[in-house]
């Protein structure tokens, strides 16, 4: 252990295995000491695939444990980056056509108004989702589609559309809703003047340049598979497990049948 100390990710490695085989091996040397080394091998396994299926199943209710991907927003199809929102038809966001012949604000007016008229929801400045939704499309206009450098843009509305789950009893029982329609978020960004900054001073609110057209990121939610591996692990562990349980039991009729003959072997 201490020539591998320079290593974290090999000592753990080598910690868990050597915490398995003393866990697992001393099982089996106490138990294999009392029903020998076949049964005893048997037995061990089938504690051990046993447990296993219960912790994957706490894992799998929770999400907690091994986890797969968590939720989140991707650039949608077939465009994410929207410059112009006369667009919206051509890229599935609106169904009738858009025109605007206006100023950027009353185009952006325009287009608020478009999108609500159609289904589409406007998420609250305080809603948690909405901030998450905001970080995504940061990440895509600055890493991604390079559109803007940190600091010149504000997000300024949210919209949502989608995402119905279903069965559902109630808002509240919502467990058994396994099936969900596609949720996608529109983020409407506005470019702002360049503000001077001057030491000392906390820097002055951001303001939106009027004489820019607004752009729209188009996201979709990717729900993930957060417990996808710990759904995996619970069904391989009851599977072994189950058939584990079958060699035991096949085992014992086998027993059984042998000391009957052994019986009546010894009556004749």
């Amino acid at each position: 252990m201490l020539a591998i100390s320079w290593e974290p990710e090999l000592r753990g490695y080598v910690v868990v295995l050597i915490a398995a085989g003393v866990l697992v091996g001393g099982s089996y040397l106490v138990v294999g000491t009392n029903l020998g080394a076949r049964l005893g091998f048997l037995v061990i396994l089938g504690g051990l695939f046993g447990w296993m299926a219960a912790m994957g199943v706490i894992w799998w209710t929770y999400g907690i444990g091994l986890k797969g991907r968590e939720p989140s927003w991707v650039p949608a199809e077939p465009a994410t980056l929207i410059r112009d929102a006369e667009l919206f038809q051509q890229v599935e966001i609106l169904e009738q056509p858009l025109k605007l012949t206006g100023t950027p604000q009353q185009n952006s007016e325009a287009v608020v108004a478009a999108l609500i008229s159609e289904g589409w929801e406007r998420l609250d400045d305080a809603d948690p989702q909405r901030g998450q939704a905001v970080a995504s499309s940061d990440e895509i206009l600055i890493n991604g589609a390079e559109e803007f450098s940190p600091g010149e843009f504000v997000s300024v509305s949210v919209f949502n559309r989608g995402g119905k789950r279903w069965p559902m009893v109630n808002e509240s029982l919502d467990f058994f809703a396994f099936f969900h329609e596609p949720r996608y978020a529109l983020v409407e960004v506005a470019p702002i003047v360049p503000q001077r900054v001057e030491p000392g001073r906390a820097p002055a609110r951001p303001k939106v340049d009027e004489t820019q057209e607004r752009r729209y990121v188009y996201i979709i939610r990717d729900l993930g598979n957060k417990r996808q591996p710990a759904m995996m692990i619970t069904l391989g562990s009851m599977l072994v497990f189950v058939l584990l349980c079958w060699l035991l039991h096949r085992r014992d009729l086998i027993l059984r049948d042998n000391l009957a003959r052994a019986r009546e072997l010894e009556k004749v």
